[in-house]
């Protein structure tokens, strides 16, 4: 028997920068995925905020998606309870202080026996344990590879090759705009300053609070240590400080003593507990921490069979969208889980 060519249908939930490049994405690899996953992959429902809906059960094209005409008034759980698609990848933007609305997405795509990939990292910083218990139940899959460190393969990573390791801490440097300010402010541009030139080079929000504050940092590292560590923390009970506080003064300071200032995350358990920590730090201007300049991410994981293990993402280039490819990446994770279709 020959395998068959299956067509799995997409349902995109949000559809901003991380969207539009994933479509294309999917463009560029539609022969790799014939030929690797025995698949053609369609999008049959885009939804997003602002322009309402765009629902096609035998699938839409990259014109369709990008001039309509969509639907005013449909909602997103109108394409989550309603529309045909086998995945539901939720792009929406994240609400740091609940996780919602696509805590609720996600919910409702599972009850539909619907496989998951998401970025928005809200709903594993708020309700990973949960969602993934009940994507165990609905016998489906749950893909957040996206949601830190862009397509960098963090969990993926823990799942496929540390096997058998217990996560004792995971640290790093999980915030781009903060790395990327504090990296400026040592040449003795301002804060705000930097903060302007990233947001006219696309990589600072317009409201960049989020990460000056430190609220994204704490909801990478929840997520980080949700997933890893099976634990239950929310961002809120992260100990955070963000960089607004820091002054040209503690940056000579920090030079003057061979250190650089990073804004740093750890989490680690203490008697059984999680606790989590968001905070600027001197680090030794030799240490690896130190190395991590502009854009530039790390996480480092430590176990207890392999010791420490650092992933760098380098410095962000317009031209690629790692984000997306993490999305893809999650995408090809559930082509190999779903069982072959054959043929005579």
């Amino acid at each position: 028997m020959r395998q068959k060519m299956r067509t799995v249908k997409l349902a995109l939930v949000g559809y901003g920068n991380v969207g539009r490049a994933f479509v294309q994405m999917l463009g560029k690899r539609r022969a790799y995925l014939a030929e690797h996953c025995d698949s053609e992959v369609c999008i049959t429902a885009v939804c997003t905020r602002s322009r309402g809906a765009l629902v096609s059960p035998g699938g839409l094209t990259p014109t369709e998606i990008a001039q309509g005409p969509y639907q005013k008034g449909c909602t997103a759980f109108d394409v989550i309870d309603g529309a045909e698609y086998d995945v539901m990848v939720e792009l929406t933007p994240i609400n740091i202080r609940t996780g919602q609305p696509a805590i609720d997405h996600i919910r409702h795509a599972f009850q539909r026996g619907k496989h998951v990939i998401t970025a928005n990292k809200g709903p594993i910083a708020w309700a990973y344990r949960e969602l993934r218990e009940l994507a165990r139940k609905h016998h489906v899959q749950f893909c957040h590879e996206a949601t830190v460190m862009d397509g960098v393969p963090v969990f993926n990573l823990t799942d496929e090759t540390l096997k058998g390791c217990k996560i004792l801490e995971v640290s790093g440097i999980l915030n781009a705009t903060t790395n990327y300010v504090l990296s400026e402010m040592e040449h003795g541009i301002s804060w705000e300053d930097a903060v302007a030139e990233g947001q006219r080079r696309g990589f600072v929000e317009a409201d960049p609070s989020m990460d000056l504050d430190g609220w994204d940092a704490a909801a990478k590292l929840t997520a980080l240590m949700n997933v890893l560590m099976d634990v239950e923390i929310t961002p809120e009970e992260i100990q955070r400080e963000g960089i607004r506080g820091i002054t040209p003064e503690q940056m000579a300071e920090a030079r003057q003593n061979h250190q650089r200032l990073k804004l740093l995350c750890r989490g680690w358990l203490e008697i059984g507990r999680p606790v989590g920590v968001v905070a600027p730090q001197a680090v030794e201007a030799d240490s690896l921490y130190a190395s991590i300049n502009g854009t530039a991410a790390m996480v480092t994981i430590t176990t207890d069979l392999m010791g420490s293990i650092s992933v760098v993402e380098h410095v962000y280039q317009p031209e690629i969208d790692q984000t997306a490819y993490g999305v893809f990446s999650d995408l090809l994770r559930v082509l190999d889980s779903l069982p072959p279709e054959r043929r005579g």
